[in-house]
């Protein structure tokens, strides 16, 4: 199905700064990109670079001169997500994972995943099937975690999470990574597109490697499985960031759309059992 998505953000630079920014859409064998535009006010200077560590198609913006700085990215985004029954997804051992998924097992910055051995092995450990384990995971956020904008802040992290009991998608894909990884489930961050979200914004998830290949998990429930635009991946959102400021840059305004004519979200009930393959 075709999406078209859309954000502007608007910054205020008080002196020559840096920005790193991650708006572009992958390009993979399940997302195929289209009518692609990306402006940025004159005078500042862009360059484009692929993270060594992923495919994210970051890009840095030398504010030079410009105080006030406009950022537009649009697309028309084809995605052909893959939903397969989850227990007939063959696990793979820890020999068999490629190697470039094994540093997902890791603790991160944001994912203390050597402190929730604890509570992750209580809650989890009798589930065999890691795309059981993942699902359990996602279902138990979203049922003890409470969603409250404005609870927590760029610093938190999954362990300040499960302590606190509240935060945002952030919040929500960090505490799933690190609760994966615990369990030995290679996890990451996925930022995207949300279609239909509400309200509309750059949305976070997380992601589980199973049979050497990624699904898609939403804990907070506000995205439709079928609706989300891959942006970036990474260990955490240090990765995988819409926005890294290098100086004294002012974030002043942000507009996120992400639509399609005739979409039909899958609802949640309806994945029962299931798991979303949005790239090998």
């Amino acid at each position: 199905m075709p999406f078209h998505i859309n954000s502007e953000l608007r910054y205020k630079a008080f002196e020559r700064s840096s920005l790193i920014l991650n708006v572009h859409a992958l390009s993979t064998a399940h997302q195929s990109i289209a009518d692609e535009s990306f402006t940025v006010t004159q005078g500042t200077v862009c360059d484009f670079f692929p993270c060594d560590a992923s495919q994210n198609r970051s890009v840095r913006v030398d504010t030079c001169d410009v105080s006030d700085i406009q950022i537009h990215y649009s697309a028309t985004v084809e995605t052909t997500p893959f939903i397969c029954d989850m227990f007939e997804v063959e696990a793979v051992s820890l020999a068999q994972l490629d190697l470039t998924v094994l540093h997902y097992l890791y603790p991160s910055r944001y994912c203390q995943s050597d402190q929730m051995g604890r509570i992750a092995s209580k809650h989890f450990g009798h589930i065999t099937h890691p795309l059981g384990r993942a699902s359990a995971v996602s279902d138990w956020i979203f049922e003890n975690i409470d969603y409250v904008s404005g609870t927590t802040d760029t610093g938190t992290s999954a362990y300040d999470t499960v302590t606190q009991r509240a935060g945002v998608c952030r919040d929500f894909a960090h505490l799933g990574i690190a609760l994966c990884r615990a369990l030995s489930i290679p996890a990451r961050y996925f930022t995207g597109y949300a279609c239909g979200m509400q309200p509309p914004d750059f949305h976070a998830c997380f992601e589980v490697c199973v049979g050497n290949q990624w699904y898609v998990f939403d804990p907070t429930r506000l995205s439709a499985p079928n609706g989300l635009i891959q942006i970036a991946t990474g260990r955490d959102a240090a990765d995988s960031a819409v926005a890294s400021i290098y100086g004294a840059v002012q974030l002043e305004w942000m507009s996120v759309s992400c639509t399609a004519e005739s979409f039909q979200p899958i609802p949640h009930e309806a994945m029962a059992g299931k798991a979303l393959l949005v790239e090998p």
